[in-house]
């Protein structure tokens, strides 16, 4: 019989939570708490007054205290009063935070127990090759066969020659499959809904076992959508022929249709998020789209003004000139509604501190990476993100974002191989292609996500954004302001004073005599577009 597998690291107190049991990183943290301080920013808790990683205030022991005063109902401020005052230790990984809900019902006092076994029954114990309940206190998965396990497992040990896992995900992922084909019926299939019940509880991968059945032809995807459950759920707020109205105008938006293109899913969000309001408001009088007049639509956008006026006049548009289109309505209430001019935001350069804080923030040398990127080359987070290692020509010193060879500079090349060093100490055998990973994605072929790449910036006045335009912006006032820098930094490959701080951004100024050149140039079409006082004017005879 196998043994359950023993951590190295002798078990400590928790440095947050104060629990004891195993530790997690490089500071001895509990598991849960490691999570959190990844999560959340430090500062003084409310609570304990100890400088650690807080969530609206409060440090992780303190929620975890104020939930067990709050048993069986939401967490309110006077629980953390009461947290305060003294602290319930416990071992690593049995609390929880969040479990604030009623207590499960006791069982009823008149439920019969299970039969005794008759006399002269010889009680076996199960063999923990055998069992399909696979308790954590034995994980025998390799005595489970079958023709479909068989396969999954051949297709994931190709994987994880090709993607470089490690041997603590190829054992996992043996575990998964064999939690979720055990008792496997040729022919059935794995639905989707089915894999995180069994799963989550096992600390298991659901996604990486559902690539791996799909790959196989085993898996049913049951998922319904989150926004398609969401556009269920307000429109049952409203009548059933305005509910079907708009129903059909959003899934026309979305799939698309005659004469009509589909639309990305956030367009179609933000047009519900719009016009819902004003549908409830008119859901108390009316029951048909066809009985709102365009006084309804013009005192509704009314009170609204800047680009909410703007957005929610345009969705109305879309929405009844969808059912003027399709007959659902005989008059378009919206039209000769004005949605106004879009408002013009002024950019203005960042100041040094701003850029000097996004510099501090960025520790590690992809957020470092991420961050010479966009101020020096202005490249948009997603051109981070898919940038692949293809793209860097190391020996000609280029660099490639969306297709467009650019020179490498000094500082770009430096924070490159500095965080090409790092790749391959960090994940040696990983087959991720693209040139920035983490943890997440070190084992897949996919790209890091948005949320984790501008996670360095978020806060700060120098985004990853704002830094990317204040390089457009240096371009424009080195190179003059009548000079086209479309692409992005084809004017000049000299990195900004932004990327290496020597002088402020305001110091910039157009090249002399660069707005006389383009005044010039005005008045030369100016004169060229009026008629001469020379030419002959041909009368008509009389």
């Amino acid at each position: 019989m196998a043994s359950r597998p023993v951590s190295d690291r002798p078990a400590v107190s928790c440095p947050d939570c104060l629990s004891f049991g195993s530790c997690y990183g490089s500071r001895s943290y509990c598991r849960a708490c490691y999570d959190f301080t990844r999560r959340y920013d430090p500062a003084e808790c409310a609570g304990c007054a100890r400088v650690i990683a807080v969530k609206k205030g409060h440090c992780r022991l303190c929620w975890l205290q104020a939930g067990l005063a709050a048993t069986g109902r939401r967490i309110t401020p006077a629980d953390f009063a009461r947290a305060g005052r003294c602290q319930q230790l416990s071992f690593a990984g049995m609390s929880r935070l969040g479990h604030t809900g009623p207590r499960p019902a006791a069982p009823a006092p008149g439920r019969r127990r299970p039969p005794a076994p008759a006399a002269g029954t010889q009680l076996q114990l199960p063999i923990p090759g055998e069992s399909r309940h696979f308790d954590k206190a034995h994980w025998v998965a390799s005595a489970i066969t079958g023709q479909a396990l068989q396969q999954t497992r051949h297709i994931a040990s190709e994987l994880a020659a090709t993607r470089g896992w490690n041997p603590r995900i190829v054992t996992e992922t043996g575990r998964a499959l064999a939690v979720v084909l055990a008792g496997h019926v040729p022919g059935e299939m794995i639905a989707w809904s089915a894999l995180p019940p069994a799963l989550h509880s096992r600390d298991l991968s659901v996604t990486r076992t559902a690539e791996i059945l799909g790959l196989a032809g085993l898996l049913h995807d049951d998922r319904v959508p989150s926004f398609t459950s969401l556009i269920a759920e307000r429109l049952a707020l409203l009548p059933a022929p305005m509910a079907a109205d708009v129903g059909h105008w959003l899934r026309t938006r979305g799939e698309g249709g005659p004469r009509s293109r589909p639309r990305n899913e956030h367009t179609v969000r933000q047009n519900l998020n719009r016009v819902h309001p004003l549908l409830l408001e008119w859901a108390q009088c009316y029951v048909h789209l066809r009985e709102v007049t365009a006084a309804d639509i013009t005192a509704a956008a009314g009170p609204l003004s800047g680009s909410l006026h703007r957005q929610t006049v345009l969705a109305l548009r879309s929405l009844f000139g969808h059912c003027k289109k399709t007959g659902r309505i005989f008059r378009d209430p919206t039209r000769g509604v004005r949605a106004g001019q879009r408002p013009l935001n002024l950019i203005q350069p960042l100041q040094p501190a701003e850029i000097d804080a996004a510099a501090a923030a960025a520790v590690t040398p992809a957020a470092r990476l991420a961050l010479a990127l966009a101020a020096v080359h202005a490249a948009r987070p997603k051109a981070i993100r898919e940038l692949h290692l293809d793209d860097i020509d190391l020996g000609n010193r280029q660099l490639a974002i969306t297709g467009r060879t650019r020179p490498l500079d000094d500082l770009t090349r430096h924070l490159l191989l500095a965080w090409l060093e790092h790749r391959r100490d960090r994940w040696p055998g990983t087959a991720n292609p693209h040139l920035i990973i983490n943890q997440q994605t070190a084992m897949t072929t996919r790209a890091v996500s948005e949320n984790w790449l501008t996670g360095t910036c978020r806060g700060l006045t120098a985004t990853l954004e704002r830094l990317r335009v204040d390089r457009q912006l240096e371009e424009a006032l080195t190179c003059g302001s009548d000079r086209c820098i479309w692409p992005p930094c084809s004017a000049s490959t000299t990195p900004p004073p932004s990327a290496t701080r020597p002088s402020p951004v305001s110091s910039w100024k157009p090249p002399p005599g660069s707005t006389t050149r383009r005044r010039q140039r005005t008045e030369a079409a100016r004169r060229h577009s009026r008629p001469s006082d020379n030419v002959t004017r041909h009368e008509h005879p009389t």
